[in-house]
């Protein structure tokens, strides 16, 4: 593979950052400095290091945040806006990156790892790892709209569909529907709710396949815990990795 993946791969870097370093000088392989950031490596083989030190596949962390509204799902936003990663100042967040994105105008579950492999898996379409948002509308929807949302909505030249939309309460002038989706496309369920004249008042996720948001606190972060991460690589197709990681993880820390 090539070095900015290998780095990546390893948990140190995003592929970016990592050809960032190689073209700096500042990585050597096997001892020998490589600036070419399209060099191919064997990773189970090479020795790498940064700045004169070794490093080794971390050990992989995994996150839940419940994103309050106004936050940017980036690192640093040249606008100077508040970011996803203000909360998590009480964490080493260096090699966290998030699992997909959340606007700045939604909330809720927001996962953060650095084990790349799982989370390209988790967000490839052909997993078909659901999630689900509940969303509060300006009006009270009928079954014939959230039909309409299952069976499908064009907007600008692209079909949205999603997996289930159905209703959760109803008040006087407004409600609460709840839908999951298994594309990540942008802005995907405001953008059906726009195509139907109805405007989206609120919109949070409340679960990333099987893993729930639960009673979290706005604001805080949580590791998720053994089974929750068992399901993650489930759900990937990759449950023999995860055991082995879950393995590896217990006999480090005994």
């Amino acid at each position: 593979m090539t070095l900015p993946r290998a780095l990546s791969k390893l948990g140190y870097c995003s592929r970016t950052q990592a050809e960032s370093l190689i073209a700096g000088g500042r990585v050597a392989v096997d001892g020998r400095k490589i600036t070419d950031p399209a060099a191919w490596i064997d990773l189970d083989q090479a020795r790498i290091a940064v700045d004169g030190i070794e490093i080794s596949a971390e050990k992989k962390l995994w996150f839940m945040l419940n994103k309050p509204r106004g936050l940017v799902t980036t690192r640093d936003d040249p606008e100077g806006r508040p970011t996803v990663y203000d909360c998590l100042r009480d964490i080493d967040a260096r090699h966290l990156a998030p699992v997909g994105r959340l606007d700045k105008a939604s909330e809720g579950l927001l996962l953060f790892t650095n084990d790349t492999v799982l989370a390209q898996a988790l967000l490839d379409p052909v997993t078909h790892v659901g999630k689900i948002y509940h969303v509060q509308v300006n009006r009270i929807m009928d079954q014939e709209l959230l039909d309409r949302m299952e069976s499908g909505i064009i907007d600008d030249g692209e079909l949205l569909t999603a997996i289930s939309a159905r209703l959760l309460r109803s008040g006087d002038r407004n409600g609460w529907i709840e839908v999951e989706l298994k594309e990540g496309r942008n802005r995907q369920i405001r953008r059906m709710l726009e195509a139907l004249d109805i405007e989206c008042l609120r919109l949070v996720r409340v679960a990333f396949g099987n893993i729930m948001l639960g009673d979290l606190p706005k604001g805080a972060v949580r590791a998720l815990t053994e089974a929750e991460l068992l399901e993650l690589h489930r759900r990937a197709g990759m449950e023999k990795n995860g055991r082995n990681a879950m393995k590896a993880g217990r006999n480090a820390a005994s």
